[in-house]
């Protein structure tokens, strides 16, 4: 009988390149599980995107989920370029954070998703379901790439970031927000009150008492004083109640489609005779969390400047509705749609559904305006790029030349929905400028 050969029997030399060979072909097989850190950071933050689509926050609350989940992910992966500096020892209310051991291995990309994801399931979002089996996947690519002492090290430095992102999130105010009473408005001439179709109550009137990131205070940017309501036909107010009418009146193709581009109404009530449905969206901010990583993808943007950009765009978002709510809720002024049935034409809708909050000023104009503002410190100015953030929710994408010519056509496109003055959106434009200028010389490097 014919004997096989054993194992013992091989030349030494043959057994070290098949042991070479399956080491190669091993690693190859695990790297190819193991995206590029920056595209991990993309698909994070839009699984987050997703949950806060699902979970229908408003702009605000959506807005704070964003802000408190870009700081994590940044301050966890900073580390990758020496004297990174942090960006949320610079802001209101953080302690310090803490810092990779030195002399020993990391995968801060690793850290940073575990932070992120740390502080998303606890700031709170409700369908942490739906985030299970993405976190599963993700985590695991790392386990197959790493030995257990690194992967271990990198999951317990991100859960150490994220406790103190989260320390600060339970003294912001949120908490002590969600058990104020309702607000429903005055039926003073020239004041705020639930508006058609559905009269709901305001949304979020007590915003500015939240925390601010960058911020001294909730007024520090408060703008100058709307117009004086009056039903004097000279009046600067009723010459722009009179301006929206009559754009809304004579719309082109091309305004309609600029207004239904920048909705972004979270969570529209459609109606179709006695039907109603609800039609689900990403909020604005959540439209210009799409735009940060539009940029980073088409400029080659490594981890730590997607990092970056997300949390400065966040930040910008976050200080923005403070600002902005801090004035809504003071001026409690009245919407076109309010002042057009009762002075002008009592049949009139606005061509986009009014948001249920005091006009004054344009929360859209000051976001995007102070959004715009910190981006372009990180991209440069004149970043032309084609914004498709919206694609897969309303199939609709637009090009722009710059950040600021974006955040422009914001403003004018709430003129065209038929739902703020025009000296509202261009106050509030001024407003988020301010604010943007102040969070880049803040966290400027």
């Amino acid at each position: 009988m014919k004997k096989t050969k054993s194992l013992s029997s091989f030349p030494v030399w043959s057994l070290i390149i098949m042991i070479i060979i399956l080491s190669i072909s091993s690693c190859r097989q695990k790297n190819s599980l193991r995206l590029p850190d920056s595209e991990i950071l993309h698909q994070n933050m839009d699984q987050l995107t997703q949950v806060i689509i699902y979970d229908v926050f408003t702009p605000p609350v959506a807005s704070r989920l964003y802000v408190y989940a870009a700081l994590a992910s940044y301050e966890a992966v900073r580390y990758r370029k020496e004297g990174s500096k942090s960006i949320a020892e610079r802001l209101n209310g953080f302690g310090p954070l803490p810092k990779p051991e030195e002399n020993k291995e990391y995968d801060l990309t690793l850290a940073a998703s575990k932070a992120f994801f740390n502080v998303v399931r606890n700031v709170k979002v409700f369908s942490v379901d739906s985030l299970n089996n993405y976190e599963e996947t993700l985590y695991q690519s790392f386990r197959d790439n790493l030995d257990d002492s690194v992967y271990n090290r990198s999951v317990d430095f991100g859960n150490k970031v994220a406790e103190v992102i989260l320390a600060r999130a339970k003294n912001d105010g949120y908490f002590i927000s969600r058990g104020k009473p309702k607000y429903l408005g005055s039926n003073e001439p020239g004041k705020w009150r639930p508006t058609p179709p559905d009269y709901l109550d305001g949304v979020e009137w007590c915003w500015n008492e939240m925390l601010p990131m960058a911020m001294d205070s909730a007024s520090q940017f408060i703008p100058e004083r709307p117009p004086v309501y009056s039903t004097d036909t000279s009046s600067l107010f009723y010459r722009s109640l009179l301006e929206v009418y009559k754009i809304n009146m004579n719309l082109t193709e091309e305004e309609m489609e600029i207004a239904r581009y920048w909705d972004d109404n979270p969570f529209v009530i459609e109606h179709s005779g006695h039907m109603m449905f609800g039609n689900k969206k990403i909020t604005p901010g959540g439209h210009w969390i799409g735009i940060s990583a539009i940029a980073s993808k088409q400029s080659g943007a490594d981890a730590i400047t997607t990092a970056k950009a997300y949390a400065l765009t966040a930040i910008a978002l976050y200080d923005g509705f403070i600002s902005c709510w801090d004035e809504k809720y003071r001026s409690n002024y009245i919407r076109p749609v309010t002042a057009i049935n009762e002075l002008l034409d009592d049949t009139w809708m606005s061509y986009l559904q009014t948001p249920p909050f005091p006009e004054y000023t344009s929360g859209h104009s000051t976001i995007t305006a102070a959004a715009a503002e910190v981006l372009t410190s990180v991209f440069g100015d004149n970043f032309a790029f084609q914004d498709t953030s919206d694609l897969r929710y309303i199939g609709m994408q637009r090009h722009f030349n710059s950040f600021n010519e974006a955040a422009e056509e914001v403003s004018i496109s709430r003129v065209y929905g038929g739902i703020h003055y025009m000296f509202s959106v261009d106050i509030g434009a001024e407003q988020g400028k301010k604010l943007g200028q102040m969070i880049n010389e803040k966290i400027a490097e």
